[in-house]
């Protein structure tokens, strides 16, 4: 249980070869491991709605016209020729469609591979949007390469396409959080004092951090720390602590061999009721009903 647990967390030996530095935002992006299958051209009609599909997450990159996305809250936006959006999640939640015209998009489709990324996706919004000028220095160069491959007949063009899509993934997360438009753990990144406390919620997801120590990582005072986390992670620091343990909960749950009480230990807490109230409480269900080895072995 100890290696499963450390396999999800961001350790501050991690060495990336071919990196000079070992920022954290450089980890974290380190853990991405994704397959792409697929990349193809569609035209809107003015008016027609964009169908994706539910089971993947999606870049779309919109060459020519202007999109309308409107959201499950109601909230609206205009995405216009050249920028670019990042479907993390399943795209029910959204609903895009041509407007002024018709518009013309290049579709990458892919999904995350299970025990990487999977366990930081509950800090990304459901769309990410680039804007043009944050992207022309190289979103142009890896889309003409990318069309090249996909329309590539060679022996591992499949392999390329997906490694691209990889590339594009990571650069789009960079840009997000560069410009200071990242949410989440994420948004956290672009403040030093800030980054430091969440990497060491990261690192030690089992310790039960308090309010002093952690501004003392920050070296902040507690009320300048609290708000400063609160508004840049969009939730205060014990509450991120607890939705990213459960969170690393419900992936190794996923896992074989994972035990309900083991994993609840594995991240601070002290029995398997409290544990089993606390992922109910978030997640609307039991660990039961997550635990790969289903009912009764959890308890042996």
């Amino acid at each position: 249980m100890t290696d499963l647990l450390e396999s999800l967390t961001i350790l501050p030996e991690m060495q990336l070869e071919g990196l000079a530095t070992g920022d954290l935002l450089s980890q974290v992006l380190a853990q991405i491991r994704l397959t792409g299958d697929r990349v193809y051209s569609i035209t809107l009609a003015s008016g027609e709605r964009l169908g994706l599909d539910e089971r993947s997450s999606h870049i779309c990159v919109l060459q020519k016209g202007q999109l309308h996305i409107e959201g499950a809250d109601g909230q609206t936006q205009s995405i216009e020729q050249g920028d670019i959006l990042l479907l993390p999640h399943a795209p029910s939640s959204l609903t895009i469609t041509a407007s002024q015209g018709p518009a013309a998009l290049v579709i990458c489709r892919f999904w995350f591979d299970a025990s990487s990324f999977q366990a930081m996706l509950f800090a990304l919004p459901w769309l990410i949007h680039i804007k043009q000028a944050e992207a022309a220095a190289w979103a142009e160069g890896i889309l003409h390469f990318m069309l090249i491959e996909v329309n590539d007949t060679q022996p591992g063009g499949a392999l390329m396409v997906s490694r691209l899509i990889d590339l594009i993934v990571i650069r789009i997360l960079r840009t997000w959080v560069q410009h200071g438009m990242a949410s989440g753990w994420l948004g956290g990144l672009s403040d030093p004092r800030i980054a430091r406390t969440l990497k060491a919620i990261h690192e030690k997801p089992g310790q039960q951090w308090r309010i002093d120590a952690l501004a003392t990582i920050a070296g902040m005072s507690r009320s300048s720390f609290c708000d400063r986390f609160s508004a840049l992670v969009g939730r205060s620091p014990l509450r991120y602590q607890n939705e990213w343990r459960l969170t690393l909960a419900k992936t190794m749950l996923a896992r074989n061999n994972s035990r309900i009480g083991e994993v609840g230990f594995a991240i601070g807490y002290e029995s398997e009721a409290s544990f089993s109230r606390a992922y109910k409480a978030y997640f609307g269900r039991s660990p039961r009903d997550d635990n790969s080895q289903g009912g009764g072995e959890e308890s042996r």
